[in-house]
């Protein structure tokens, strides 16, 4: 399914451009110097900032609206979601998991990494100046931009904070959990992103916001295939405009990406036209 919203205007302090966003196969982004950034182009750094937020309202309204409410209704939520015989959404881990994998396809240079100093599974594990930023991380609360030595790339950390209890007890109580006293609030692990240039052009981060919301679309559209079929088992919700709540329901993808793209785009656009005016 293809995603065509119309909500980021080009900063020029006019109603000039709508800009689609939406794209599934954006293409190849080039490589520069790292050491030699175009001038008049946007920092990395506000490139990490973007695509930050442009997670946080995604992982936020799915956390809270869609997991956190539909576990009141009787809703499923699983580990084992993509299995056969499993009628149920991912939790919001596997959520952006699954994201990132999809726009890891779309060879934009960008990947997408949810990774713990304490980790349910050993492979999210932080490992060398990852861990190092990662602890830094820990008693700031602030992210980490900086080059990373083993791979070379741009790269920035930003603190993955429990927000809701759900997410405390189930990682709490799974058995391969090394941490078993989680708290809402605490620093539980950081979203680390990579690119392989040192600045971008406008156009070039708005195909990179176009493909994460493809891939957080994408993803929200296999979990609403969980019930495409006939008389599966288990609670079965209504998919329309509705979100949980008093009724069984969980929104359809439009209702879904309409709320995440209204709450991210007055801050990526923020941004951009505050780098605009710097004359950056």
């Amino acid at each position: 399914m293809k995603l065509t919203p119309r909500d980021l205007i080009w900063p020029s302090g006019l109603l000039v451009l709508a800009v689609y966003l939406g794209v599934q196969a954006p293409p190849p982004l080039p490589e520069s110097p790292p050491d030699a950034p175009p001038a008049g182009q946007i920092p990395v750094e506000t490139v990490f900032a973007v695509l930050a937020k442009e997670n946080d309202a995604v992982r936020s309204i799915y956390t809270r609206r869609v997991v956190g409410a539909g576990l009141e209704v009787g809703l499923g939520f699983e580990e084992t979601w993509r299995e056969d015989d499993v009628i149920a959404g991912p939790l919001p881990a596997l959520f952006l998991r699954a994201s990132s994998e999809r726009l890891a396809r779309a060879d934009l240079g960008l990947a997408l990494f949810l990774g713990s100093s304490q980790p349910i599974a050993a492979s999210n594990r932080f490992e060398g100046e990852q861990a190092r930023r990662f602890s830094r991380i820990q008693e700031t609360g602030e992210p980490e931009v900086f080059r990373d030595p083993a791979s070379g790339r741009a790269t920035a950390m930003f603190p993955d904070v429990a927000t809701v209890q759900p997410c405390v007890t189930c990682h709490n109580e799974h058995p391969d959990s090394p941490k078993t006293d989680w708290a809402v609030g605490d620093i539980m692990g950081a979203t680390t992103w990579t690119l392989v240039k040192e600045s971008y052009s406008v156009e070039e981060v708005l195909v990179l916001v176009g493909a994460l919301r493809q891939a957080f679309a994408e993803t929200y559209a296999e979990y609403l295939s969980e019930y495409d079929g006939p008389g599966e088992a288990g609670v079965r919700p209504v998919i329309g405009s509705a979100w949980p709540g008093d009724e069984v329901a969980i929104p359809d993808l439009e209702t879904f990406m309409g709320a995440c793209t209204n709450k991210a785009s007055p801050e990526t656009l923020r941004q951009l036209v505050e780098v605009s005016r710097a004359g950056r």
